[in-house]
């Protein structure tokens, strides 16, 4: 059996596998980030270990398995971020997580520099203050004593299999997400590493993503519950984790979008694909020698969770009752439309300091109005994304869709109208992560012959079909989203 961990931005989802690749328990433990001013997003690590170490033991228990039956422990984690260890392993300050822009001025330095089409040619990405390599240097130039005493700089996911094992790592999959990873080459970059004026030390060493990288120690098993001498596999990123998840292998197997806190459109490819608007991104996936191009937005799910919460707080039943309204009421038809750029943008606008805006109230807009908007919102600015593959060669004529927000059936029918194509939830929704992890365990220890094990662990369930008459409609109101935001631009960039 395998127990593997998605360490997201809201919580950790665990799941428990059998070897014959059926689920047999998930859990999810929730734990807080900080989110201030400035742009800072922050999460204690300690707030991760627990969470692990009391999913490990509640799987345990639903399972009616004892620890001694895990042949493996994996995972998926958040990924962009900085987990800074000294030489004990101890993180020195909390983690700044993936959602964090306070780099912007490190960012641009290392845009003169560099460049940012000769950056994009080397990482797969743009450079931005979302990624860990500017984070590192703000640390650098703000909190010169936290860090003096950095030793390493991990990711979340990364965190975890050392706690579990003594072993500093991480792989290609969450390396390609640190702006300082030489994609062709398949190492850190010399280059950019010394244009941020850091030491490669920094930097851990890069293993494939099905690496047993060490065993559960006496002391993690005390305090975890698996059990000593546990093989611990190191996992990859949360975004080419869930591909894996949804099914996406190869080239052949589709697209797909996640609905989460942040949200993405993605595909499987051979080779990096280079928009020349850079406007998406490509990840290495956790398969080797496959890659994941990517177009992801910092607020997509997180967008309806703050407007459930703005309009209608502390009512649990508030997503129902207001995706009954969206449904129902009229947005962008009405000339309403939302920007959601509550975390500033990734793509396809690569700005940290773009705002959220309603453009277009009227009096008589009411809560299904402005939910619809949001909802609208997403659609839209994901469907830029979109385009950057289309664009580049790419035929998508269907999407899988995954994440906690892919249950919302009116969330379906309007990203289907929006990307004129059907759009096709899996029953994995929540776990999708979680089973992309498993089945990497899996391949690790050999309980699983390939990765095209992941297929059996979800079927498609509900699929919504695009209406011609709405989509033609929404490619005008498309066009005026896009000119919406290019007339706001300057404005936020003033603020």
């Amino acid at each position: 059996m395998i127990i593997s961990h998605d360490l997201g931005t809201t919580g950790n989802k665990a799941t428990l596998v059998s070897n014959d690749g059926v689920l047999i328990a998930s859990v999810s433990i929730g734990y807080g980030a900080d989110f201030g001013p400035g742009g800072r997003a922050e999460q204690n690590p300690e707030d991760w270990w627990s969470a692990m170490s009391k999913a490990n033991r509640q799987l345990l228990e639903a399972g009616g398995v004892a620890n001694t039956a895990i042949d493996a422990v994996s995972f998926s984690g958040q990924m962009m971020g900085v987990v800074p260890v000294d030489g004990a392993g101890d993180p020195v300050r909390p983690a700044m997580i993936w959602a964090d822009t306070r780099s912007g001025a490190q960012c641009e330095a290392l845009i003169a520099r560099v460049g940012m089409e000769r950056a994009y040619g080397i990482t797969g990405h743009r450079l931005n203050p979302t990624y860990s390599l500017s984070k590192i240097m703000w640390l650098r130039d703000n909190e010169p004593d936290a860090f003096s005493r950095i030793e390493h700089v991990l990711q979340a996911k990364d965190y975890l299999s050392y706690r579990l094992t003594g072993v500093r790592a991480t792989d290609p999959s969450d390396a390609s997400g640190t702006n300082a990873f030489d994609q062709a080459a398949g190492r850190w970059s010399s280059e950019l590493i010394e244009a941020a004026g850091l030491d490669a030390s920094l930097f851990p060493d890069i293993v494939d993503s099905t690496t047993v990288i060490g065993t559960v120690t006496a002391k993690a098993s005390a305090e975890t519950g698996l059990a000593q001498g546990t093989p611990v596999v190191i996992g990859g990123g949360d975004g080419p984790m869930a591909a894996l998840g949804a099914g996406i292998v190869d080239e052949a197997s589709g697209a797909y979008a996640y609905l989460g806190s942040s949200s993405w459109v993605s595909v499987s490819a051979d080779r990096p694909l280079h928009d020349p608007l850079m406007r998406s991104m490509t990840f290495n996936h956790v398969i080797p020698g496959k890659f994941v191009p990517t177009a992801t937005m910092q607020a997509g799910g997180a967008s309806l969770q703050w407007v459930a919460q703005l309009l209608s707080p502390g009512q649990d039943a508030r997503y129902t009752e207001l995706l009954g309204a969206a449904t129902a009421a009229r947005a962008s038809e009405d000339g309403l439309f939302f920007l959601p750029y509550l975390l500033g943008e990734r793509s396809p606008h690569w700005n940290p300091k773009a705002r959220a805006a309603f453009v277009g109230l009227l009096m008589h807009h009411d809560r299904g109005n402005m939910t619809r908007a949001v909802l609208e919102g997403v659609a839209f600015n994901l469907f830029t994304g979109l385009n950057a593959f289309t664009e580049n060669g790419r035929d998508i004529t269907a999407i899988d869709v995954i994440g906690g927000a892919a249950h919302a059936d009116a969330l379906l029918d309007i990203f289907a109208d929006v990307w004129g194509v059907p759009m096709t939830a899996r029953d994995l929704v929540d776990e999708a992560n979680a089973i992309g992890a498993a089945v990497v365990g899996g391949v690790g220890v050999g309980v699983f012959d390939s990765f095209d094990a992941a297929a059996g662990f979800s079927t498609r369930t509900v699929q919504r079909q695009p209406d011609p008459v709405r989509n033609a409609r929404y490619r005008g109101e498309y066009a005026a989203f896009t000119d919406a935001y290019s007339r706001l631009e300057g404005w936020f960039d003033g603020l």
